[in-house]
């Protein structure tokens, strides 16, 4: 088992304050204190999974990286009134619906489908903007096709 180093002190000697799980479901915060420098920090265990591998559309297999997916959110979201925390519960979300639907692999086709599904959720203008990228849009009728079910809906909704 590999020691846990103070981030102030570099020593190796801590107890830990407070253990608690995350909601993701999947890594649990630490609350330790260096038995050195007196000092306090945060840890983050996360439960190491089976590799998904997700198989791109040339065929070729990476692994599943929660960070591309927080990335790809974090480029949609730009500039749009939504939290830090809100996109890490939508990363989470995600990575939970990889993991919980799919054993070996995961076509980068129905990741993005995933994805696009808890953005419409999330925020439109992010989801849209994801879309656009995702499915490649080339003019302005593929962005109408795309909104279509949202304008629908708010037609009915009561103002």
């Amino acid at each position: 088992m590999a020691t846990m180093k103070c981030p102030f002190c570099r020593d190796d000697n801590d107890r830990v304050i407070d253990s608690r799980a995350c909601q993701d479901g999947f890594s649990i915060r630490r609350r330790r204190e260096c038995l050195s420098c007196k000092r306090r920090y945060t840890t983050y265990e996360r439960l190491e999974e089976t590799a998904i591998k997700v198989v791109k559309k040339d065929g070729s297999r990476v692994p599943f990286c929660r960070e591309n997916v927080r990335s790809g959110l974090e480029r949609a979201c730009w500039k749009r009134p939504i939290s830090d925390r809100d996109v890490e519960r939508t990363v989470a979300a995600i990575e939970n619906d990889v993991y919980s639907s799919f054993e070996n692999e995961i076509e980068s086709r129905r990741l993005g489908e995933i994805v696009m599904e808890h953005l419409r959720e999330l925020d439109e203008v992010a989801f849209v903007r994801f879309a656009s990228v995702y499915r490649q849009f080339a003019d302005a009728s593929d962005f109408v096709e795309e909104l279509r079910p949202f304008l629908v809906d708010h037609r009915k909704a009561p103002r």
